[in-house]
């Protein structure tokens, strides 16, 4: 339920922000092979705008934040968004790589749909209430990078690659009308200059229930990121899945994401945020315990593997949601300034233990290795989350 002073409408368009914010990350993977050769270059060159995108995206979540504190949501998201459908239509149109990933970068801009989002929800709700909210908003976030590559395919098979960029700038024309006159400004309070905007982050990152909140969320993700890394060396390696299985198979775990975003939806507002992460954090470890266990005594098949990896998806749905409202809500004037860093802090983790992750497997370890890897964030986001539980309590107290 959308709280009174969250209208259904300006949720819908939340909503909507979310998912744009998340399309141009996956639509046109099918696409690169086809990209390479029209532009001329090898795959290896194109695949950057992928990585270089996840990295912009980080980057810019830390500028984005600290400027709707200053100037306020509205601008900034407006700003952002016409930047985005203007890339868009770059890179359908570029005809060179560097063209093509210049455009990428600014493309970028559209993570502001998904920062400012939470934002919004977050200025004007509670916090037990913005956990709901949230994870509603997460269930979004876990169906577009699903449908994005059916569509891109879809639009790259009749129409060429450059349909889905071509899709892209009209979704970001319409989310530019659509926040024009549908999405007002929710900040009331902005700083009074950007100066003493940047000068107040210390206070941000000397918040311990911030970085309790945060640190949850970016291992509780970054656990998702390793099974990203390892799921397909699995597959081919140990349980000898065909790749047209794999892909049904990965799907798993966002479809346990989905159920524990629901989840969290409809009954975060009746309790502690801290309450629902933990019960996320315990649901992934039994899960993934589970998994192990099943892998010591000789046990290696589809079902013990993705069915302890789908625990996960449904404890990070029940998890993230709260832990996303808690790092908003650690320092009252600084919401915009706490989801641009907590976004970029997760990002960043979390390409991190992919990275990590990818580096240790081998054919011979890989179903250990990986489930091994889930476990260990998701126990370090576990304590994360009693640690923030520990310091609220104790704040109670005095």
């Amino acid at each position: 339920m959308v709280s009174a002073s969250l209208s259904s409408s300006r949720f819908a368009t939340l909503v909507l922000l979310t998912g744009l914010s998340v399309l141009p990350l996956s639509i046109f993977l099918p696409s690169l092979p086809n990209i390479a050769t029209d532009l001329d270059t090898t795959y290896a060159l194109v695949s950057l705008s992928v990585s270089g995108y996840l990295a912009t995206t980080a980057i810019l979540q830390l500028m984005i934040g600290p400027l709707s504190d200053r100037f306020g949501r509205r601008p900034v998201l407006l700003v952002c968004i016409t930047l985005f459908a203007l890339a868009s239509l770059g890179c359908a149109l570029v005809t060179n790589i560097w063209g093509f990933l210049a455009f990428r970068v600014v493309q970028g801009a559209v993570i502001a749909g998904y920062t400012l989002s939470l934002a919004v929800i977050r200025d004007t709700t509670s916090a037990e209430n913005a956990a709901g909210l949230i994870g509603y908003v997460s269930m979004v976030m876990a169906v577009a990078p699903m449908t994005g590559p059916m569509i891109g395919g879809f639009l790259d098979e009749f129409f060429g690659w450059r349909a889905s960029f071509t899709s892209l700038f009209v979704l970001g024309a319409l989310a530019l009308l659509i926040c024009w006159y549908r999405l007002d400004e929710t900040n009331r309070t902005p700083s009074d200059t950007l100066l003493a905007q940047v000068k107040s982050y210390p206070i941000l990152a000397r918040s311990k229930r911030f970085w309790g909140y945060t640190l949850c969320m970016t291992f509780s993700i970054g656990a998702f990121y390793s099974f990203l890394a390892g799921a397909p060396l699995v597959a081919g390696a140990m349980i000898r899945m065909p790749p047209s299985e794999l892909g049904f198979y990965m799907g798993t775990i966002t479809a346990g994401f989905m159920v524990g975003s629901f989840l969290a939806g409809r009954y975060a507002k009746h309790h502690a945020l801290t309450t629902t992460m933990i019960a996320g954090r315990i649901a992934a470890c039994l899960g993934l315990t589970a998994g192990l266990v099943f892998y010591a005594a000789g046990i290696v098949h589809v079902v013990s593997f993705f069915g302890a990896t789908i625990f996960l998806g449904f404890g990070n749905g029940l998890t993230i949601p709260s832990s996303n409202a808690g790092a908003l809500s650690a320092v009252p004037h600084l919401i915009g300034s706490a989801s641009g860093l907590s976004g970029a802090i997760t990002v960043g983790g979390g390409a991190l233990l992919m990275t990590i992750t990818g580096s240790v497997l081998t054919e011979r370890n890989a179903v250990f290795g990986v489930l091994a890897m889930m476990l260990l964030c998701t126990l370090i986001g576990l304590i994360a989350a009693l640690y923030v539980r520990r310091i609220e309590g104790a704040e109670a107290s005095r």
